[in-house]
């Protein structure tokens, strides 16, 4: 888990940008990402292939039609609840893509008026993803009963699951045991509201006090910090967090380093474009002051402090923004991942003890002067230094030392998910001010995710445990395109691989791996500070062994000659072995359909054959059924879209025909809720890619069309989803020879 993860995210994003040097083709060779959803990835052996859609085959469809037997293993009948016949849509052609996500025709027009306002270039995330809230159950008007949830829902509510799961005596590890007890201490709501803030006071005193309470030993500022990025996971004035260098060439083993970024500021930051400069948000100064008045006042200060210390302490954070960057300047400016020794940084920016700071945080690593680490954001570090000390010679006569208030400050911040509902209101409250529209987290979850950060590699261990004995090696590619030799060799050089990359440690090891946690039945505060331990404990084995704990992820990744598709994927309920093909191939993989594409863009969007056009043949298609024919082609699509409706409907195809083929090999499935399997399957994509799809979020029209469009050719549906009394004048033959065949 990364410390920065929307860094991480970009970064990720532009290095294969920068990596990949040989391009992709898709259109031409869609079959080369057929093969990683062949009958072997749903029986629990993946495999990745390539394939072409060169060839004319004679289809199986004609024995889909008819409805299979169903599926009665309790995963199934647990499924059945988020699936009606009347989702099938070829009982309401005319209204299934417009409804299928639970919107209406008006909604739509509004939707395609809106984005044909928008600025040429890629949309802002920001302004375009909408607002989604997560619900159990929504209503059936539709044909939808039960929603799925999105995929790291999913997987924490797996962990859940395991952590729920009733204790079996003797067969239960010790570190099993302890990952249950804290995440039980984590949901016994009373028990910080019974200690409030004795625990948190009783904790600064431990650390020496500070300015605001009586017997303050004023202990030296490295050495707190030091203390506060070990034992605490605090960074106050930056974080610290381990990760690879995307831009060296990666080999099975990837080599990690220590990253040094800016840190997370309470508040927002506005940035100016033209003078290049950040700020402190001022409309939220004022809130942002107030909170600071509140914590002190649960903490037992008096009110006669709190004007002093909460100034300086916003003071002091609006100047450290100062210096801050948006990541989109970082990386036109090429500021990240700036290698540079231990031992240069500490002259660069003497006001921190660089090496005893980071050889505490990853005690009982070796770590020297001569280390290389990679820093984000060096003009950022080199401005923080010099502004910690020169409030350290200001504040020294005076006595408040507001830089050691600062850092008791983030503590408290750390922590507050461990004291009373009054801290955590409180924190709340603030970035409700600050427009955080986001409906509170349930407690269920904020604890799955606290024990995640702690029992990482066990529960990691317990996910394989579930889905897979061991880890597999993918074989039995298939190779149909002699003409595509030059994507053949940027793919066969790909050897997909189901792996949590973590070694397959034993329980004996994985009970040693926990030995020195000591876990109270009843005070979560002291389990907490357990827990931050443990999670410096992650990041030194992450360092050293350069392994991670992929089986807490959801989407697959590159990593020198494989392509990792993390156990985490697997879960419930996107996946089951009992699931009717149709399912896992209208679920699972099309999902993993869309990660490939997306994993290996630009490139290979760049080099396929006509993407543009055969996304705006789609958006014409669907223009012709919503609009009048006369306004036909008035609105366009950004790139940004035309690339994303490119990606969709060719991860419907992949999939679909990856489905085919399985079925060509085993002409046998079961069904679900009276489906029929080509149901089914299309039911499926539209239902996991309306409920669980992030990608969703970016396109011009609901993802259901898609399965109007490619049912627009009988071959791949037992009938066109067409209206019978209404003309629609669209370009079939375009979106057909440049999509289908």
């Amino acid at each position: 888990m990364e410390d920065n993860p929307a860094v991480h995210q970009e970064m990720v994003i532009t290095s294969e940008e920068q990596s990949q040097a040989n391009p992709v083709g898709c259109n031409k060779y869609r079959r080369l990402l057929l093969a990683v959803f062949s009958f072997s990835l749903f029986a629990a052996a993946l495999g990745l292939g390539v394939y072409s859609h060169l060839q004319k085959t004679a289809d199986p469809w004609t024995s889909w039609i008819s409805a299979a037997s169903p599926c009665l293993s309790p995963a199934c009948l647990r499924a059945s609840e988020k699936f009606s016949a009347a989702m099938d849509p070829f009982s309401r052609p005319c209204d299934y893509f417009l409804f299928a996500c639970g919107t209406t025709t008006s909604d739509q027009r509004h939707r395609a008026k809106r984005i044909s306002n928008e600025d040429n270039g890629e949309l802002d995330k920001k302004r375009e993803v909408r607002i989604r809230r997560e619900t159990d159950v929504q209503g059936n008007n539709d044909g939808w009963l039960v929603k799925f949830p999105d995929r790291k829902t999913a997987l924490l509510k797996t962990i859940k699951e395991i952590l729920e799961a009733p204790e079996e005596g003797l067969s239960m590890t010790a570190a099993e045991w302890k990952a249950k007890k804290y995440f039980k201490t984590c949901m016994d709501a009373e028990s910080p509201e019974k200690v409030g803030s004795k625990p948190f006071l009783t904790l600064v005193q431990k650390l020496g006090g500070w300015a605001l309470s009586d017997g303050w030993n004023q202990t030296d500022f490295n050495t707190t910090l030091a203390l506060l990025m070990s034992q605490y996971s605090t960074f106050p004035f930056f974080s610290v967090y381990v990760g690879s260098d995307p831009g060296e060439e990666q080999t099975a083993s990837d080599q990690h380093y220590i990253q040094i970024d800016e840190p997370h500021f309470q508040f927002p930051i506005d940035w100016n474009s033209k003078t290049q400069k950040s700020k402190a948000s001022t409309r939220y100064l004022r809130p942002f002051y107030m909170s600071c008045g509140q914590y002190l006042d649960f903490l037992g200060i008096p009110s006669s402090e709190t004007t002093q210390h909460c100034g300086l302490y916003l003071s002091l954070s609006t100047t450290l923004a100062l210096a801050t960057a948006p990541l989109h300047y970082r990386l036109s400016q090429k500021l990240l991942y700036h290698r540079i020794t231990i031992q240069e940084l500490q002259t660069q920016a003497p006001g921190i003890d660089w090496l005893a700071c980071l050889q505490a945080t990853f005690q009982p690593l070796p770590i020297s002067q001569s280390d290389l680490v990679l820093v984000h954001n060096l003009p950022y570090i080199i401005q923080m230094s010099q502004t910690i000390s020169k409030w350290q010679v200001q504040h020294e006569m005076m006595g408040t030392r507001p830089i050691h208030t600062y850092m008791i400050f983030s503590l408290l911040h750390t922590l507050i998910p461990a004291l009373d509902s009054r801290f955590f209101q409180t924190m709340r409250n603030f970035s409700i001010a600050t427009g955080d529209t986001e409906e509170e987290m349930p407690r269920w979850l904020r604890c799955v995710q606290q024990t995640e950060r702690g029992f990482d590699t066990l529960l990691s261990h317990a996910i394989r445990e579930r889905h897979t004995q061991k880890e597999k090696k993918l074989t039995d590619l298939i190779w149909r395109d002699d003409r595509s030799a030059f994507i053949l060799n940027k793919i066969k050089s790909l050897n997909p691989r189901l792996s949590t990359k973590t070694k397959n440690l034993s329980h004996a090891e994985l009970s040693q791996l926990y030995a020195e946690v000591v876990l109270s039945e009843e005070d979560f505060f002291s389990n907490y500070l357990q827990m931050l331990v443990l999670e410096q404990k992650s990041r030194s084995r992450l360092l050293s062994h350069g392994t991670q704990t992929d089986g807490l992820s959801i989407t697959p990744s590159i990593s020198g000659n494989d392509i990792i598709f993390p156990v985490g994927m697997f879960v419930s309920p996107f996946f089951h072995s009992s699931y009717p093909r149709a399912l896992n191939y209208g679920t699972l993989g099309s999902l993993m359909a869309k990660d490939l594409l997306h994993l290996l863009l630009p490139d290979i969007h760049t080099k396929a054959n006509n993407p543009e056009l055969e996304s705006m043949c789609i958006w014409s298609h669907y223009l012709s059924v919503t609009k009048d024919p006369g306004r036909v082609g008035t609105f366009s699509l950004s790139p940004f879209e035309q690339q994303e409706v490119w990606v969709q409907y060719s991860a419907l195809q992949v999939a679909l025909d990856a489905y085919k083929m399985s079925f060509t090999r085993h002409p046998e499935d079961s069904s679900l809720s009276g489906l029929s399997y080509i149901h089914l399957f299309l039911s499926s994509f539209t239902k996991v890619t309306c409920d669980a799809d992030s990608y969703h979020e970016f396109m011009p029209f609901e993802p259901s069309f898609l399965v109007t469009v490619l049912c627009s050719n009988a071959r791949f549906c037992p009938k066109p989803l067409a209206c019978v009394n209404k003309s629609q004048s669209y370009p079939r033959e375009i979106c057909q020879s440049q999509t289908l065949h």
